[in-house]
């Protein structure tokens, strides 16, 4: 994508907004498992990015800084990764998944409710995946029943990203089992502070918790929390899932891009006064930086493609198998270059993507991009089956 004037004239704005409000102590308040300073940090950052109209560029215009295209919500991106700025992990779900779901397919009474206080710093997680149903997701189990007014939930759900610190969740449940997986499923809006809801933290590999489950004992629900139609919650699902738009690799690309200078400090830590870099070192940091590019240009076609309307099926499939497996090796070449010393001496930074500095976290960190939004496994299925049209496998 090649910028306009008007383009430009937003990379430049943001640039200077950024030299003026980022700030510069960010990594140090999100670092290690200072919770409380990374919640802080991340409603400061937040309160900041609404007032200036950089938290909502993907909602209607009528609301501050919505109406922006396509191609200047990826400049933002672009800019605000490349000027270093803390990544909106505490809000991401708010801003995309929840207020695109209710602003395409909600009530007015709540869009009236929740829009503006997700503005205000409402958190909202996702009541989605759960143990038994793996990336199958139409397979969950948690049971909704209607009695009057109210839905009577019991189940339960996993990992949910900050699902911990949420006031609202999106919630997935099967009112009917009569018939296909995914014509049973209703989608609901969750109070988090209702009677009957156990949140539990999930201590992850890293010593972090990002991710928590969600036990469900007989919770109420009122019915105009309903989003949709009943049984038709597979449909409000899918507007959930895509309403991000790709935009999270562009960021975590651009982010990547930005680390590589770790990389190369890591890699000349132990040259001594030559300066001379092993050679099978030299060659991996130049074949990760090769693959860094290949990736900025297949984003940036991918997102051409789709502000032309050209996307083709599997193309997202595709872009997110290579990212994962270029942030795996990204972070491994880290993990083999970092001595023990700085390692143990380094404070990871909660939700900074590739800016931590602590090889060992981010290598670690690297495995849920295996995971999220679509294991490796079911990528390749729709690789395989929709792009490269071979028979699906028979199962039994």
């Amino acid at each position: 994508m090649t910028d306009n004037d008007q383009l430009s004239g937003l990379r430049t704005e943001i640039r200077d907004w950024l030299a003026h409000n980022l700030p510069a102590d960010w990594r140090d308040r999100q670092s290690g498992d200072d919770i409380a300073g990374f919640l802080a940090m991340q409603r400061e950052w937040f309160t900041k990015l609404v007032e200036a109209g950089y938290a909502t560029p993907h909602w209607p215009k009528e609301w501050p800084g919505g109406g922006r295209s396509l191609a200047e919500q990826i400049v933002m991106f672009e800019e605000l990764a490349r000027g270093g700025a803390p990544r909106m992990s505490l809000f991401f779900v708010s801003l995309y998944h929840a207020a695109m779901t209710l602003i395409e397919c909600g009530t007015d009474a709540q869009r009236a409710r929740h829009l503006p206080a997700i503005l205000k710093g409402e958190v909202w997680c996702q009541g989605f995946s759960e143990p038994g149903a793996g990336s199958d997701l139409a397979a969950l189990r948690t049971r909704a029943e209607r009695r009057g007014d109210r839905y009577i939930v019991s189940g339960q759900k996993i990992w949910s990203t900050l699902g911990h610190f949420a006031d609202q969740c999106l919630l997935l449940v099967r009112t009917d089992s009569s018939g296909a997986k995914q014509a049973g499923i209703t989608f609901l809006l969750m109070d988090m502070k209702s009677k009957g809801i156990d949140v539990r933290p999930i201590r992850q590999i890293t010593g972090d918790e990002e991710f928590a489950e969600i036990f469900l004992d007989e919770v109420e629900i009122p019915v105009e929390n309903l989003v949709g139609q009943e049984n038709e919650g597979w449909k409000v699902a899918q507007v959930t899932l895509s309403s991000e738009r790709g935009l999270t690799l562009v960021e975590l690309t651009e982010r990547m891009a930005l680390s590589l200078w770790r990389l190369v400090d890591a890699a000349t830590q132990g040259t001594g006064d030559t300066g001379m870099l092993d050679r099978s070192v030299a060659r991996s940091l130049v074949d990760i930086s090769a693959r860094i590019e290949a990736m900025r240009a297949m984003l940036a076609t991918l997102m051409a493609n789709r502000m032309a309307g050209r996307e083709a099926v599997g193309d997202a499939s595709i872009l997110k198998l290579a990212y994962s497996r270029l942030s795996r090796d990204f972070t491994a070449l880290g993990l083999r270059l970092q001595s023990f010393a700085a390692m143990r001496d380094t404070r990871y930074v909660l939700g900074a993507g590739y800016e931590t500095g602590n090889w060992m976290f981010d290598f670690l960190n690297s495995y849920q991009y295996n995971i999220a939004g679509g294991s490796n496994e079911i990528q390749r299925n729709i690789v395989s089956e929709r792009v490269l049209q071979m028979p699906r496998e028979k199962l039994g």
